[in-house]
């Protein structure tokens, strides 16, 4: 029998389940633990976050993906700030990967996103997934880190034809994101003990974390 899959926003009740299966999917995958329940816990509360693009998937009715979208920008070199969009966490239950779940929550969101209007999304994410959705790295329409700096990770995406051109600055995320330690360690105790280990994973996430450059200097 085919499984069915149902996508639909998010709704208040689903808020703790959707944090432990944030938990779930991302603990030890890009460090010892994760930040990435709590960060979305802090997010939801902050004004930059977008309800309207705040969805989950079930799959035959359980719970199996979510995905969450804040405000964000570029900070444009000639002056001015450029909004545009920012996914993330996005989150599928361990035993419901590789089937094609995440994929299918990202097209979804992305072509509501694209509905409502918005022009463009820039994300922090390994360019070998997110490529298959159409994003391209941020050098190529010359965005860059806050510090100026371009990064292998920074894609962007239009959503509207042409909306990055001559649209050249600084990718800005929501101060949403910000979270530190203490704040994750705080809400992480809120969940049942879980073991902190070195992956695999975490290593390749290092390495992409690690490619930023200067046009002709990779540093």
């Amino acid at each position: 029998m085919r499984e069915q899959l149902t996508i639909r926003q998010e709704t208040e009740q689903d808020y703790r389940a959707v944090e432990e299966l944030t938990r779930e999917a991302f603990w030890n995958l890009n460090v010892p633990g994760c930040c990435e329940h709590a960060l979305l816990h802090k997010l939801r509360d902050h004004e930059d976050f977008i309800p309207e693009l705040d969805f989950v998937v079930e799959l035959d009715g359980v719970l199996a993906g979510h995905i969450a979208y804040s405000r964000a920008w570029i900070e444009r070199d000639g002056g001015g700030r450029f909004e545009i969009l920012c996914f993330g966490p996005v989150s599928v239950r361990p035993d419901c990967q590789g089937k094609g779940i995440g994929s299918t929550l990202i097209r979804h969101s992305l072509q509501k996103a694209k509905q409502e209007g918005y022009p463009a999304v820039c994300i922090l994410g390994d360019p070998g997934y997110y490529s298959r959705f159409g994003f391209h790295s941020g050098e190529r329409y010359d965005i860059r880190l806050a510090d100026g700096r371009y990064a292998v990770p920074l894609q962007a995406l239009e959503l509207q034809p042409g909306a990055l051109n001559g649209v050249t600055g600084r990718f800005i995320e929501s101060a949403g994101f910000e979270i530190t330690e203490a704040e994750t360690e705080r809400y992480d105790s809120t969940f049942p003990p879980k073991k902190k280990d070195e992956t695999e994973s975490q290593k390749r996430f290092q390495v992409l974390s690690g490619l930023i450059y200067s046009i002709g200097n990779f540093l």
